[in-house]
């Protein structure tokens, strides 16, 4: 008997309502909202996506912005219900999708360490074992007791990552945050993630830089205004859409 997939998207939709006027403040917004007179439009971010990635698979998606990609992660994450479809995923989910979801950027890189471990539940004691091991890949050792509102995009995806893949989880989801900080950073966690890979991980991608899912994933989807526009072998698809 065939292993089950790791992630299975089956008819996935996700519409929605788009308020249709311009209000020019809350007062106007709360009246009409008394009256039941504010007036939407749906809009559909997917439409009909359905597809399967194999247990170890490194699968990516590409699309101009716009397409739905972080949209079908967040579904693919349970961060987001689909208006129709259902979603599988088989095993424990580290989904590093917004920048800085699950931080609290009035506290210090060693207060939200810790915080964001309780968020994925694991206990205190567990957080201080992979403390130093979470501080050395992100290489923030200088600027643990500041304040993570003083931190540039760049670094907080350092942590962010540090945190996610501290151990080794069944799915990594991965929105653009390997495309923000330096070279060198984007080289370390994609070695991370080859690693990874080692275990057995399923690692779904979303990059701008085709460059990237060329260099890491086996396989790939194509987003164009919703829809599955292409899906296949990475070269196969990324050949085709880089030709527009």
């Amino acid at each position: 008997m065939a292993e089950p997939y790791a992630i299975e998207v089956k008819d996935v939709s996700m519409h929605f309502n788009m308020n249709k006027e311009k209000l020019e403040n809350l007062k106007e917004y709360f009246i009409k909202f008394m009256k039941r007179d504010l007036r939407y439009e749906k809009f559909a971010a997917l439409e009909d996506i359905s597809f399967q990635i194999a247990k170890g698979d490194v699968f990516g998606i590409v699309g101009l912005n716009g397409s739905g990609k972080s949209t079908l992660l967040k579904v693919i994450s349970g961060i987001l219900k689909p208006t129709t479809g259902s979603v599988i995923t088989r095993g424990q989910i580290a989904p590093l999708i917004e920048l800085g979801a699950g931080f609290d950027m009035e506290l210090t890189a060693r207060e939200n360490i810790f915080l964001n471990g309780s968020v994925l539940g694991y206990s205190k004691k567990y957080m201080q074992e992979r403390f130093d091991q979470i501080v050395e890949f992100s290489e923030m050792q200088d600027f643990l007791d500041t304040p993570m509102k003083n931190y540039s995009s760049g670094m907080v995806a350092r942590v962010g990552f540090a945190i996610a893949t501290m151990t080794i989880p069944d799915i990594l989801i991965v929105d653009e945050i390997l495309a923000v900080g330096d070279f060198r950073f984007q080289e370390k966690c994609e070695n991370r993630i080859r690693e990874m890979l080692e275990g057995d991980t399923t690692v779904l991608i979303v990059s701008h830089s085709i460059d990237q899912i060329e260099r890491l994933c086996k396989h790939c989807l194509w987003l164009e205004h919703g829809h599955i526009k292409m899906i296949g072998e990475t070269e196969e698809v990324c050949n085709a859409y880089k030709k527009g």
